[in-house]
């Protein structure tokens, strides 16, 4: 009579001898290893973490106020444009904000002008606007010019230094249609926005560096590689003696 047993049927969940339950409890310690250093940290991370508020964040706040009630002085002006183009410099931001951020830093810029910068303003971006529009290269003298012409113009009134990075996106901030108003469905976007690129969840593990890199960023992405790879050996290793004090021959 033929035997319905299956000798070679193995499984990790129901080991039917002590060799496959002992390969079984080590893979799942490893396992287990391996979840506590990848979750445990992270867990302490949002544990320990707090809001840390960026240096423009902090100019923003205390602006917004009398931006809104339209009793801003030139500087408190410039300091919002310039807290807007700090986002604006992000490189993923959402449309509808961006939207928003463009309003804010060309009313802005309109504002702060005089009679004559006014004009000057509007021209300067209806002519860059269309010249992005037409244009095939990026690196066409003619574009470039007008790009840099608006600069130069819009970071006097906004009182960038030449050495500021944001000179570099003012000129793609500004919108022509976008300048006579502060649109209120911008205004109400904005107090979201600020916090949401301008402050960041912070604690020792980011602040600290360690090898050039800040800890949590090393530890992510480079300890846990090794310990995954370390595990991996070890299983091996492990597996490998006791299979030797068997005097299993594989």
């Amino acid at each position: 009579m033929e035997s319905n047993q299956n000798d070679y049927h193995i499984s990790f969940f129901k080991p039917t001898t002590a060799q496959a339950k002992w390969n079984r409890n080590l893979a799942i310690k490893l396992i287990l290893i391996w979840a506590v250093a990848v979750f445990g940290f992270h867990f302490l991370l949002r544990a320990i973490e707090k809001p840390t508020p960026e240096e423009s964040y902090v100019k923003y706040e205390m602006v917004w106020e009398n931006i809104l009630s339209e009793s801003a002085s030139v500087e408190e002006m410039q300091i919002f444009a310039h807290s807007s183009l700090s986002v604006i410099g992000k490189v993923f931001i959402k449309p509808e904000y961006k939207t928003a951020l463009n309003n804010a830093v060309s009313w802005t810029a309109f504002q702060l002008a005089d009679s004559s910068q006014k004009e000057l303003l509007i021209d300067k971006t209806k002519e860059f606007e269309k010249l992005k529009e037409e244009v095939t290269s990026i690196s066409d003298p003619e574009y470039i010019n007008a790009k840099n012409s608006l600069s130069q113009v819009a970071s006097s009134i906004l009182g960038l230094q030449n050495s500021d990075p944001r000179i570099l996106i003012v000129s793609f901030s500004l919108v022509s249609t976008e300048m006579e108003l502060f649109k209120a469905e911008n205004k109400d976007m904005i107090p979201t926005i600020m916090s949401t690129y301008l402050v960041h969840n912070q604690s020792f593990l980011t602040d600290f560096k360690f090898l050039g890199f800040p800890f949590h960023y090393f530890y992510s992405a480079i300890f846990l590689l090794v310990l995954f790879v370390f595990l991996c050996w070890l299983y091996c290793y492990r597996v490998d003696k006791k299979n030797a004090e068997l005097d299993i021959d594989e």
